[in-house]
């Protein structure tokens, strides 16, 4: 056995339990031991395996998350992931590490995580202050009926265009349905920059700008006024 941090994900959506795994993936001292749909499914694995922390939904069919928190009493640590606020008081009563509310970014994920690590990880075995690992640093996002990476360091520039939104690598174009706020969510603040409500653009792929335009090889994309002084100060340095 490794000395990381075993866990599992616990969530009756596959797209879910598909980003979750996703956010563990990029993080060193956590193993992923399995991933479950229900909780019965997750009993098996508590009962088979050594688990320190459980990323647990709420509303799930038949037993809910709440369920299982109350009947492993501490053996392992939960963190909440869920899209109703409305559970966040039982679920602190039940002494969880964190509650997360859907949708869930990457930085919100990694400080759930941090806190986890403070809190419970002994000296002898303590760990520096958590960092991805950036060489793979990358979403899940839905794509033609299956979830897609996309690596970081491989995006151009995202667009946003009605309902769906564009994301412009350097080998392809990924139709995603979804918003370009929660795109920019899990995005590395210090690597992309928000242009115009609908443009995302990578910070290393811009080779020159004017206070209207970032220019892009083969691309000018607009900067609208209402990010402009944050666009300008971000380029600037200042």
């Amino acid at each position: 056995m490794s000395n990381k941090v075993t866990c599992i994900i616990v969530d009756d959506e596959p797209v879910a339990r598909e980003i979750i795994a996703s956010f563990v993936a990029k993080i060193n001292d956590l193993e992923l031991v399995a991933t479950c749909k229900n909780v019965s499914e997750a009993f098996t694995v508590l009962q088979n395996e050594t688990i320190h922390l459980i990323f647990l939904d709420i509303n799930m069919p038949e037993i809910s998350g709440l369920s299982l928190a109350k009947s492993i009493q501490h053996k392992s640590q939960v963190i909440f992931t869920t899209a109703y606020r409305e559970y966040a008081i039982e679920g602190f009563d039940l002494q969880a590490v964190d509650y997360l509310l859907k949708p869930i970014s990457f930085d919100r994920f990694l400080k759930a995580v941090q806190k986890y690590f403070d809190l419970h990880v002994t000296k002898e075995t303590e760990r520096n202050e958590l960092v991805p690992v950036e060489k793979e640093a990358s979403i899940f996002v839905r794509s033609d009926r299956k979830m897609v990476k996309v690596r970081f360091n491989e995006i151009r520039y995202i667009e946003s265009l009605s309902d769906y939104v564009k994301i412009y690598t350097n080998q392809e174009t990924i139709v995603t349905r979804e918003t370009i706020s929660n795109i920019e969510s899990k995005l590395p603040s210090k690597d992309f920059l928000r242009t115009h409500r609908s443009y995302i653009v990578s910070m290393s792929q811009i080779n020159s700008y004017t206070n209207e335009f970032v220019e892009l090889e083969k691309k000018a994309i607009p900067i609208s006024r209402s990010y402009k002084e944050n666009v300008l100060k971000k380029l600037t340095g200042k």
